[in-house]
């Protein structure tokens, strides 16, 4: 299995997320676990995912005060998670501080993401909306700038901005990018999609796939696919 594809388990409870891996063969592969599950079942899931060897990214998008964010990620630092992440919204401090309580509580602390604009947001949505000036990727480096500048190890952003971050960052910060989706797959509520072999070509590090795969016909084989199509650049 790809450790380069976290499968995204956007599941109510444990037992439809552990059903689903059993049955379609994917155990051991890396994970998200998102707020729906983390919310309904707390850091049990985590413990049940890593006894299955699973690497895990939980994706909680922290965004609050920064010592209510440090207390946080000391907590979640003893998960033995693989990333973490906040809204780099939520400025520099607080992304200092995010990365003070995972290193102050952990020898071998998980990796901290900023998320730097999500993926259902778009050009209009963001200027008239949350009243951000220029575009997409201009404010999207400047988060993710902000991110490095400040501790974090690398950014959760779309695939279109990967390659720019790149460039920016540096090859070692990490390029984590959610709205992936399969040849024939339909879009949902995400606008800044991509298949995976573009991730790859634009500098994605790591791809998060979720209703692609889970809600296929066949979700081991569309899992397959998405490796295929990651590594060998075919989107056939």
């Amino acid at each position: 299995m790809s450790r380069s594809i976290y499968l995204a388990l956007d599941f109510p409870n444990w037992e439809r997320a552990d059903q689903f891996i059993k049955t379609n063969r994917l155990h051991g592969v890396p994970v998200k676990v998102g707020m729906e599950l983390f919310y309904r079942e707390g850091p049990r899931v985590i413990e049940q995912l890593k006894e299955n060897n699973h690497p895990i990214f939980l994706d909680l998008k922290l965004h609050d005060i920064p010592t209510t964010v440090m207390r946080a990620m000391k907590n979640i630092a003893q998960l033995g998670v693989d990333y973490v992440n906040v809204h780099a919204f939520g400025g520099g401090e607080m992304i200092q501080r995010a990365k003070e309580g995972l290193v102050s509580a952990s020898n071998q602390p998980p990796n901290l993401l900023a998320v730097t604009m999500l993926t259902s947001l778009d050009q209009e949505a963001m200027n008239q909306e949350l009243l951000l000036q220029g575009s997409v990727e201009d404010n999207v480096l400047h988060f993710a700038q902000l991110a490095k500048n400040n501790g974090a190890d690398g950014v959760v952003c779309s695939v279109h901005e990967a390659k720019q971050i790149k460039k920016l960052c540096g090859p070692s910060f990490q390029t984590v990018t959610p709205g992936i989706r399969l040849e024939n797959s339909t879009k949902d509520d995400q606008k800044r999609i991509a298949t995976p072999a573009f991730a790859r070509e634009n500098g994605a590090d790591i791809l998060v796939i979720g209703r692609s795969i889970t809600r296929a016909i066949d979700p081991y084989e569309a899992y397959m696919q998405a490796i295929k199509e990651w590594e060998n650049g075919n989107e056939s």
